[in-house]
């Protein structure tokens, strides 16, 4: 798993967000930011992150894994929340797993 610099990105966007960026749009950037170990790809254009939900200070999303069986959720899903934790004024990130054959378990670890 490769996580690209997004926190740079963020920083950068950070004044360009007062002109033309929302926090949804630096939150998809962030998720960009975490690429699939196997294709190289991030979890957002691989279409893996769906129900983008922004509170005040807090994102909530849904990540399907490309397998039920993908050896590499549990990172994945980790990356993703810590990823979206690096946008300004974010401060909870509620990732919930799913089509996973330990979605369960994986969810209770995440938002414990």
């Amino acid at each position: 798993m490769t996580v690209r610099g997004t926190r740079q990105v963020i920083n950068t966007l950070q004044g360009v967000r007062l002109l033309d960026m929302d926090r949804k749009d630096l939150v998809v950037e962030a998720l960009r930011g975490v690429l699939d170990p196997h294709t190289g790809v991030s979890v957002y254009d691989m279409g893996l992150i769906s129900e983008i939900v922004l509170g005040e200070d807090s994102v909530s999303l849904t990540f399907m894994p490309t397998s039920p069986f993908c050896p590499v959720g549990i990172q994945l899903a980790q990356a993703i929340k810590d990823q979206v934790l690096t946008v300004e004024g974010i401060k909870k990130c509620d990732v919930k797993v799913v089509g996973h054959i330990k979605a369960d378990e994986i969810n209770r670890a995440l938002n414990a």
